[in-house]
């Protein structure tokens, strides 16, 4: 009885230690924003110089994209653009990710075949990012949000090496031209989209399937460019920058917060795959190279036969230091740990909930990937996407209500909260999306945005979860 009274003396003096060192919701330079890519809401596909690039290539081929729709107009921004940064203002959002469309500024990738900058093109994200700084609107450009010029693409692409150089150049324009006002930067977004099903499963631009040997070559060339837009940044921002990269993956979450079960979680999350259409996914290939300056030993183990040469030089270039580690998440796998000491996938119930895209709503894996992420890597994070796909419409009161979708971000974002209670380094949050838009193959069938478009007129409504955003930011969170 003895113990028992002094065990329970000393969880609640830990209880009231750990309290008074905790922080208590989001940090208070928390940074709320919303998130788009060029290719999705820009429109002006063949305006003011702009060269072709992979999707609009691909979008023309029947089949590839939903009911053969296209990014031609999209939402139009890049003559709406002043109306689009007002409603952000409206919103209170305080920082906009958006990505630049390489071919609208190089519109053959690249100077070194007698191409040419389209000054065109840096005028209008000039004027874009005029107009963000002066609503008070921090802009974070993302290099590669998927759109490469497909002059670049008919030498090869990502299976070309060059492409090391070519993303290099790509950079040293962004921060020669733009670098004296913006302060951030993502350099690719989600290259497990963009290869995984762009090179080897041909479901997304540019539509191939390559073998093992050349898809690993495109992992290794896109980790090597990126390491060369690090550089390339640093070395001509007339300012100091923060740089980061927006992968994705395949989340873990445990089932109960036993050890068992969070180190299965964990351990899932960072496993490798056999082969290299799975290891695209697994955090570790792309993520390790950059942030722990080297392959995964599985990798090497499992793809040695398919790997190109691997140089010291190579893995300097690759894990040239980051600043911040942004990822998108939607939803993740619940993990325990099995009978035989090995993770194992637990099964969703029956009528699990899921979205209008028919994504599982999985709240809690927003706390353990940031926890996880953080743990292995040691960099601040920025969640650079999170929303959800609704059946949204326009009622008969002329508004748009989205319950589910206030109820997605609320959930997901209480999650978010925790791990940054329990120590979490994190630095911000980007709804996706500011507004409905192009969703790849998908086309406008799926409507992400808190912002609705009506695409015939290209209308603009604020969406019940738009206002509900701009409350809670006005909260910083406290309000969750």
């Amino acid at each position: 009885m003895i113990i028992f009274y002094l065990k329970e003396a000393y969880e609640d003096n830990y209880k009231k230690k750990r309290k008074v060192g905790r922080i208590m919701g989001f940090k208070k330079d928390f940074i709320w924003g919303a998130a788009t890519a060029s290719y999705q809401v820009e429109g002006a596909a063949y305006k003011d110089g702009k060269g072709l690039n992979i999707w609009d290539v691909y979008c023309k081929q029947p089949g590839n994209v939903f009911e053969d729709q296209n990014g031609d107009v999209a939402c139009n921004q890049y003559e709406l653009y002043k109306e689009d940064v007002q409603l952000m203002k409206e919103l209170n959002i305080k920082a906009y990710r958006f990505s630049i469309n390489w071919a609208r500024i190089i519109p053959e990738g690249t100077t070194a075949f007698g191409g040419t900058v389209n000054e065109a093109g840096i005028d209008y994200y000039n004027r874009l990012i005029d107009e963000l700084i002066a609503n008070g609107i921090e802009p974070f450009i993302t290099l590669y949000h998927w759109d490469l010029p497909y002059e670049l693409q008919v030498k090869g692409g990502w299976l070309n090496d060059q492409i090391v150089d070519w993303f290099a150049e790509y950079a040293t324009l962004i921060a020669k031209r733009f670098g004296d006002r913006v302060k951030n930067y993502f350099t690719v977004n989600e290259p497990e989209v963009f290869l995984g099903l762009g090179y080897r499963e041909g479901t997304h631009a540019p539509g191939l399937k390559l073998g093992d040997r050349e898809f690993m070559r495109c992992v290794h060339n896109m980790l090597k460019a990126h390491g060369a837009a690090v550089r390339a940044l640093r070395a001509n921002c007339p300012q100091p920058v923060k740089i980061g990269m927006a992968p994705t993956g395949a989340f873990c979450y445990p089932e109960t917060e036993s050890p068992e079960d969070i180190a299965a979680a964990k351990e899932a999350m960072f496993a490798m795959d056999k082969n290299p259409t799975g290891a695209i996914w697994n955090f570790a290939l792309v993520c390790d190279p950059v942030m722990l300056g080297h392959y995964p030993d599985s990798a090497i183990e499992n793809f040695k036969d398919v790997m190109p040469e691997i140089t010291e030089e190579d893995m300097k270039l690759i894990s040239e230091p980051v600043d911040f580690f942004g990822f998108n998440l939607y939803n993740g796998v619940m993990t325990k740990m099995g009978k035989d000491g090995k993770p194992e996938r637990v099964k969703r119930y029956d009528g699990f909930p899921k979205t209008a895209i028919q994504w599982p709503v999985t709240p809690e894996a927003i706390r353990w990937a940031t926890k996880f992420l953080y743990e292995r890597y040691g960099k601040p994070i920025y969640i650079t996407e999170n929303g959800m796909s609704c059946h949204d419409w326009v009622a008969l009161d002329g508004k748009v209500h989205d319950p589910n979708r206030i109820d997605f971000y609320h959930r997901y974002l209480i999650e978010l909260k925790k791990s940054a209670e329990e120590g979490t380094d994190i630095e911000g949050y980007f709804a996706w999306s500011l507004m409905d838009n192009f969703e790849w193959t998908n086309g406008y069938h799926d409507r992400f945005g808190i912002i609705y478009v009506d695409y015939p007129t290209q209308k603009r409504i604020v969406k019940d979860s738009g206002y509900w955003y701009r409350d809670m930011i006005a909260e910083n969170g406290e309000n969750l």
